[in-house]
């Protein structure tokens, strides 16, 4: 019992988090956009992506932490969990000030990069040197956070971002302005991440009171038994920077900043849809770590099926929640200059009613340590989105970029991974449309109806609050036909129990 409750209040904690980063990204994203212009806000998303393959500095070791320190702390074994933690430390202060030698070089380039347009040379160079301090930190705190979820104490985790949050709210109100807008934007979120980065080391030593960092727990012989889990997750790691970071570095090159924000947009829309939802996978894969080190087949399976139940249902909801609505939601958002960015959104959030749940069983076999597989897989995968994206967006623009992204998801997630995992978990096809998909699909049909017949009943308006109401209508609709259909097979079963008894 503590055991559910304990992976329920960290998923919970999780959703909170994204629930509230949510609500300030909506605010925050079409106020940064308007102060700064499509110039400068593409310019700022084009030097991020840039930015975003600093994090094969981490070398796989993010998730190696997480894993091994589950383990280790499951079997209270103190001495390894502190030379994990110390070893992977001391690679990340190293490859921390790698990342700000890279930045220094990237700064110097910054000429030949794009086309800044009006915005100063030395400011644009700034920017890059602080980002490339942001990682530094980064990288050096990121071991304490994933102390904090390798104990399955997501809630402090995940409050501490919060926190970060809530301050990059308060900044960014009280100081972006157009002039400088870039580097006052920069420094703030390098101020962020320092604050997030010193509350993870703080609640990391207070939670485990065993932990310590010194030269004496430097046995690097410990890479020898994590270094095979480790090299696989910086495969993944890569593969993960190309599928997020590359979209929009191709479309700064083949066009220019400004002409990142449209697809930015669908992007973004799909990203606060995604990050609750992938929060499933990465709760339970310590807590799958956890059981496959006692062995316990069983609880895995039914752990597996019951994120992947719960992926599907939310993400397509959303999904058809954004068919209606998306058009909408966007012209109220940011207004409605961006047309394009609807059917942009669809084709990326379409295939992420794929991508998500086998995400799931991804997470739970990295949690069991099988990580070469589904790293090489998904490494295709990225290579394969690079490719078709630089090949499409010549005949098809935008378009071609994100049909460039969702294809190959379909065809790797889909027909290589999902196979793979279920015969790893000895899952049937059947297990998983009977206790996975089978109960979500009466509450989507639900939805479905209402999001069909809603608009021929109400006028579906370009305001906040009829969106929110629409929305609400629909969770009701989702939910209570879900809690419902819940409700009824536990008393059919019940009844069935007592028959065969009696």
């Amino acid at each position: 019992m503590n055991q559910r409750r304990s992976v329920k209040l960290n998923l919970f904690a999780n959703w909170l988090t994204h629930g509230v980063s949510l609500l300030i990204g909506v605010f925050l994203m079409p106020y940064v956009l308007h102060i700064l212009g499509d110039a400068q806000y593409g310019s700022w998303i084009f030097i991020n992506a840039i930015a975003g393959y600093s994090g094969l500095l981490y070398l796989g070791f993010g998730q190696t932490i997480s894993r091994y320190v589950s383990h280790y702390h499951a079997k209270q074994e103190w001495v390894k969990l502190n030379s994990v933690s110390n070893v992977i430390f001391a690679i990340y202060l190293g490859m921390g000030l790698l990342a700000l030698f890279a930045a220094g070089i990237i700064a110097w380039l910054a000429p030949h990069l794009s086309d800044w347009g009006t915005i100063s040379l030395f400011e644009i160079r700034m920017v890059i040197l602080i980002l490339g301090l942001n990682v530094f930190v980064g990288l050096a705190g990121s071991v304490f956070g994933g102390v904090l979820m390798g104990i399955q104490r997501f809630d402090i985790e995940r409050g501490v971002n919060l926190t970060g949050a809530i301050l990059r709210l308060i900044l960014t109100v009280a100081f972006l302005k157009a002039e400088w807008g870039l580097l006052t934007i920069a420094i703030i979120f390098f101020t962020v991440t320092l604050v997030e980065n010193l509350g993870h080391l703080f609640f990391a030593f207070r939670q485990v009171k065993t932990l310590r960092i010194g030269r004496q727990f430097m046995d690097w012989s410990i890479l020898k038994e994590c270094g095979s889990f480790s090299g696989y997750a910086f495969i993944d790691a890569i593969a993960w920077t190309l599928i997020e970071a590359t979209d929009s570095i191709v479309i700064g090159i083949f066009y220019s900043p400004a002409a990142i924000v449209p697809y930015y947009i669908a992007l973004r829309v799909t990203q606060f849809i995604n990050m609750p939802i992938s929060q499933i996978g990465k709760v339970f894969m310590p807590r799958a770590g956890e059981l496959h080190a006692n062995e316990e087949r069983h609880a895995l399976r039914k752990l597996v099926l019951n994120g992947v139940s719960l992926s599907f249902l939310l993400v397509t909801g959303f999904f058809i929640g954004v068919y209606f609505f998306g058009n909408t939601l966007i012209t109220t958002w940011i207004g409605p200059d961006y047309p394009q960015s609807h059917l942009l959104l669809l084709i990326l959030l379409g295939a992420r009613i794929v991508a998500l749940p086998v995400a799931t069983f991804r997470s739970v076999l990295y949690g069991m340590g099988n990580v070469k597989v589904p790293s090489l897989i998904y490494m295709s995968e990225a290579v394969a989105n690079l490719v078709l994206s630089l090949i499409l967006i010549q005949s098809l623009g935008l378009i071609g970029v994100a049909l460039g992204t969702a294809i190959p998801i379909l065809v790797a997630e889909l027909g290589i991974i999902l196979p793979y995992a279920m015969k790893k978990l000895d899952i049937s096809l059947s297990q998983l449309l009977r206790s996975a998909i089978g109960p979500t699909v009466a509450p989507l049909l639900a939805l479905l109806a209402y999001s069909y017949f809603l608009p021929q009943f109400i006028e579906v308006n370009n305001t906040w609050f009829t969106l929110i109401g629409v929305a609400a209508g629909g969770g009701v609709f989702l939910i209570g036909t879900w809690f419902v259909c819940e409700k009824g097979t536990m008393i059919l079963h019940r009844s069935l129990s007592k028959s065969l008894n009696t």
